[in-house]
């Protein structure tokens, strides 16, 4: 897998430019961690057919093209993919597309690994379904879907948080943004297990709402995913060994249930 220093300028998008060259060495770090787990749970063999579904600017893609004889991305923003189609089209096995195609008959079961990167946490209970629905038409009844979540809860609450509030205060990319916590809502989100449920804010409008991290319990999700999938297993990045206590990201390695 590419370094982050040794991927082309030319397929740097926009969201490698904020999350792996962010000026925040440890913000940086922590993006590539999970870029570098996603490669490591592909594995090296080479497969017939890959999906990136929220692939955004293809930074993924880009990474692990070699992975695979067919590498699809999939997103909801058309301008976003159009910018994919020219910026990668060097990466000849590699295609993009709108999310809403990969609906077609002649898509159902046909692929070996799909990726599905921190996308769950931004949609709205409605979405969020319907993504699970997809990946579980689209992938191939032997396969695999690899889907990582952002962990917002427990120690690594505190650890985030104090890291954006810095990132804010230096100007970087949108953390100023961020929302803030209350102090009944901070505590909620440390000790938080299946059962918490904060009221998060939706943005944008009707029919195109989505949520931020703000207030994202990834236990609640794992339990939503595993009505769709078998999680065959549960890992962390970085610091896998330490069961996500301090940990970024959890993944859940799943198959698809059999019918």
């Amino acid at each position: 897998m590419n370094q982050p220093d040794k991927v082309p300028k030319f397929t740097q998008g926009h969201y490698y430019e904020k999350q792996i060259a962010c000026k925040s060495r440890v913000i940086a770090w922590s993006h590539f961690s999970r870029f570098a787990k996603a490669a490591k749970l592909i594995g090296d063999k080479r497969l017939p057919r890959l999906l990136d579904y929220g692939c955004g600017d293809g930074t993924m893609l880009t990474m692990i093209a070699d992975r695979a004889e067919e590498c699809w991305g999939a997103d909801i923003a058309d301008d976003q993919l159009e910018d994919c189609r020219k910026r990668l089209d060097g990466l000849s096995n590699t295609h993009f597309c709108n999310v809403s195609e990969l609906r077609r008959a002649d898509f159902k079961e046909s692929f070996d690994v799909i990726l599905c990167m921190e996308t769950l946490e931004h949609c709205i209970d409605e979405i969020a379904s319907r993504v699970l629905d997809d990946l579980a038409f689209l992938c191939r009844p032997d396969g695999l879907v690899l889907i990582s979540i952002p962990i917002e809860t427990g120690p690594t609450f505190l650890l985030k948080q104090s890291i954006r509030t810095l990132a804010s205060w230096r100007g970087l990319s949108d953390y100023r943004f961020y929302e803030t916590y209350s102090f009944g809502n901070a505590l909620r989100m440390m000790f938080a297990n299946s059962e918490t449920d904060l009221e998060r804010p939706a943005y944008g409008p009707i029919g195109s709402q989505y949520h931020s991290h703000y207030g994202f319990n990834w236990k609640q999700m794992r339990l939503k995913i595993g009505h769709v999938f078998d999680i065959e297993r549960t890992t962390f990045s970085p610091f896998a060994p330490l069961s996500g206590i301090v940990s970024s990201q959890a993944w859940l390695i799943c198959s698809p249930k059999a019918h």
